[in-house]
């Protein structure tokens, strides 16, 4: 008699264990909530016994359960590795980042990245969507957030969320930087999915006179926005510093509203990671503001890609 359970409720609970939750599960395996949940019942039913405990936020491991996991997840991870061997991309690297952090910072950095990484095959996946590590083959993520996470990457933040008003000079005219609050509130203002404004001019006491203004469902779009001279836009400051440098951008005012949900570097644990990886991982590293405690812990735990998407994202 053959005593394997059937590898499709394996792989279930393998990935529902990760999450510790079946809709996450879902979302990586392409399959409904209700189907994944199905499957691990069958290997509990196979088994005879209860691997997971179901609470209303989610899912708990029992005592055999958690043993259980910890070999399944290895045995997979024997796999993975024996199809790398049978065709591997030492050089390959798949980053996943959302369109603002891909046109604003990525792209502009990639000929310094080029410089001291020609070796390697960096590709780009810009979506706002979740995104997976293992079904998609993800190797980084970038994503703004705020700890604490989940459980099985490492997070290390790059980038405060301090975000700034900015416009183009010829807009403001020579005296932008230092706009004065009356000039502030008749100027039109660029809303992005954020919609930081309100918070913005409250913390300097002033009340739009602009009206409603132009609306986009994304930052990177209401920087380029701003830079044809349609109005004033708040962003992260990191973003359109090249802009400010060049002088296609200026700053209007030197106040900072500090954001709560920092950007973050995730990636699998090091001992997953190939040369190529741990390279791009240190690089980005690198390049970032080198943040203090105000950017949160160093080292988090997971968040499936895209869990921020209560809050817009970038």
């Amino acid at each position: 008699m053959d005593v394997l359970p059937p590898l499709n409720a394996l792989r279930a609970f393998e990935v529902a264990g990760r999450y510790l939750n079946f809709r996450l599960a879902a979302q990586e395996m392409g399959l409904t909530q209700g189907a994944v949940a199905q499957q691990v019942r069958l290997l509990e039913a196979h088994l005879g016994m209860a691997l997971f405990e179901r609470h209303a936020k989610g899912l708990a491991f029992s005592t055999a359960g958690r043993g259980y996991h910890a070999a399944v997840a290895a045995s997979f991870d024997g796999l993975r590795a024996a199809t790398q061997v049978l065709r591997p991309e030492p050089g390959k690297v798949l980053i996943s980042v959302t369109p603002a952090f891909a046109a604003k910072w990525l792209i502009p950095n990639l000929p310094a990245f080029s410089e001291v990484c020609p070796e390697i095959d960096l590709r780009i996946m810009a979506t706002e969507k979740l995104s997976s590590f293992h079904s998609e083959g993800i190797n980084l993520a970038i994503r703004q957030g705020a700890p604490p996470f989940g459980a099985a990457l490492e997070a290390i933040c790059l980038f405060r969320q301090d975000v700034i008003a900015v416009v183009s000079p010829h807009l403001a005219g020579a005296q932008a930087a230092q706009l004065a609050l009356s000039a502030l509130a008749e100027l039109p203002k660029l809303h992005d999915g954020h919609d930081l404004w309100p918070q913005f001019l409250a913390q300097l006491g002033v009340e739009d006179q602009a009206g409603r203004g132009l609306r986009l469902n994304q930052v990177a779009l209401a920087i380029d926005a701003a830079i044809s001279g349609q109005g004033l836009a708040l962003v992260p400051r990191f973003l359109v510093a090249r802009d400010l440098a060049a002088g296609t951008l200026v700053q209007v005012t030197p106040e900072v509203l500090q954001g709560d949900k920092a950007f973050y570097l995730l990636a699998e644990p090091r001992k997953k990671r190939s040369k190529a990886v741990e390279q791009v991982r240190r690089w980005l590293v690198e390049m970032s503001d080198q943040p203090d405690e105000r950017c949160g812990p160093r080292s988090c735990r997971e968040t499936p890609l895209g869990a921020d998407t209560a809050e817009p994202q970038l």
